[in-house]
């Protein structure tokens, strides 16, 4: 056995990678909780690609067999239940995670340079996922499912020129039908998450060139040579990291990550677990009374609201009258989150060591978010559009504010070594 694996790892070194990108990466040592958020997205994803898999095997992509199908899983399949469930609350688990994946970027700069190619590989994926979640979204062919897929899809008109043949395209027929289903399946099941997968590769590959940053916004990770005291010096049990750089202040992935990954997943699976077996639909956040009812293209819902992860931007778009700014506003609010790297110009990453006007800008943004969030879910009434515009204004600000205070900001002296709290 020993002469057959040393065979195989001659010609596909799989145990130099493991260790290379798993066991004996080298992580900073005072990882917070905020650090728990990118190991749960990969649990999540694997819920996801698993329990997709199982579905696909009773569902029809069609206009006349597909809710007829998901009500068979529900009630007919051996925990047909389990499975959908099972798929919808991963689904608003995974945007959970991501929005605190992306927060965590957000206050520890970890866009900053070197690692602006790892936040645009990060906002990519993040702008994949709104897509597979929207594909998915119409897959159970419900009255939310299809009206709401009614409404995003309509905005395309908007854009000129190309507008209405792009909406066609989109949609495959000249409304919402069996066809447009059949497509986002497609999308959904084969195309959205081979591009993912991709996307995540790169990621990680980003993430080990450059190394992680840590709370402190300070390297651990630097060439060799540059200071004298290293991988192996601080753990002479553990292999020398076997890279270009000198790495300071880390610890091994394995078995320091992997035991804080574990308790993390514990808390993270009571939560789950929770709202899986006593609260699945989440009081219409996660799966929405009208999707239990069958598309009815004669009958249009009450109140037409997507699904709670894309309600702060849908907020953003409502804010604005006119139809194209508004589909112009909501993109920007996307695009401006690739060009943060960029925009932010300070030197120092962590929140900790920025000046008192960071943090609050930090705050205001995080509840103008929330609020576009809440607001996103609610009927568009006069007070509701007034207030929409004001959070809205208090989102963009961020980012402009940033832009110009951040070149000489007052900071506070970093420490030289990484420090706990």
């Amino acid at each position: 056995m020993e002469a057959l694996l040393g065979w195989i790892e001659k010609r596909l070194p799989m145990m130099d990678a493991y260790k290379k990108h798993l066991s004996e990466y080298p992580m900073p040592k005072n990882f917070n909780f905020w650090y728990l958020f990118g190991s749960l997205a990969m649990l999540v994803l694997v819920n996801q690609l698993l329990t997709g898999v199982w579905l696909t095997m009773n569902y029809v992509p069609s206009g006349e067999g597909a809710f007829a199908s998901v009500e068979y899983i529900m009630r007919d399949v051996e925990y047909g239940w389990l499975l959908r469930y099972m798929h919808s609350t991963g689904a608003s688990a995974f945007f959970v995670v991501i929005y605190l994946h992306m927060f965590r970027g957000l206050i520890y700069g970890s866009y900053q340079k070197p690692r602006e190619l790892l936040w645009l590989f990060g906002m990519l994926i993040f702008l994949v996922l709104m897509a597979e979640a929207f594909m998915g979204y119409l897959l159970p062919w419900g009255q939310m499912s299809y009206w709401g897929a009614q409404v995003i899809i309509s905005l395309f008109g908007a854009i000129p020129f190309i507008g209405d043949d792009l909406t066609l395209w989109i949609r495959g027929d000249y409304v919402i039908s069996g066809a447009t289903l059949n497509r986002f399946f497609a999308l959904h099941v084969i195309a959205l998450p081979i591009v993912l997968l991709l996307l995540i590769v790169l990621h990680i590959l980003a993430l080990h060139e450059v190394g992680s940053n840590n709370p402190d916004g300070i390297e651990t990770k630097l060439p060799k040579g540059s200071k004298g005291e290293g991988y192996k010096t601080q753990f002479p049990f553990h292999k020398q990291y076997s890279g270009k750089y000198d790495v300071i202040d880390s610890i091994p992935f394995h078995p320091y990550g992997t035991v804080k990954d574990m308790v993390g997943v514990a808390v993270f699976l009571f939560f789950f677990c929770y709202v899986l077996f006593f609260n699945p639909e989440m009081g219409g956040y996660f799966l929405e009374p009208p999707n239990f009812e069958a598309a009815n293209p004669l009958k249009t819902p009450e109140h037409i609201a997507p699904v709670w992860y894309f309600t702060p931007f849908y907020a953003i778009l409502r804010a604005v009258p006119d139809k194209l700014m508004g589909v112009i506003a909501m993109g920007a609010s996307i695009v401006v989150l690739f060009l943060l790297p960029w925009l932010d110009r300070c030197k120092v990453r962590s929140y900790r060591y920025r000046s008192k006007f960071h943090l609050i800008n930090i705050a205001q943004f995080t509840v103008s978010f929330i609020a576009l969030g809440v607001l996103g879910a609610l009927p568009a009434t006069a007070t509701y559009t007034l207030m929409a515009q004001i959070f809205s204004l208090g989102y963009f600000m961020f980012f402009v504010l940033l832009y110009f205070y951040s070149k000489n900001e007052a900071t506070k002296p970093l420490p030289e070594r990484v420090t706990f709290k």
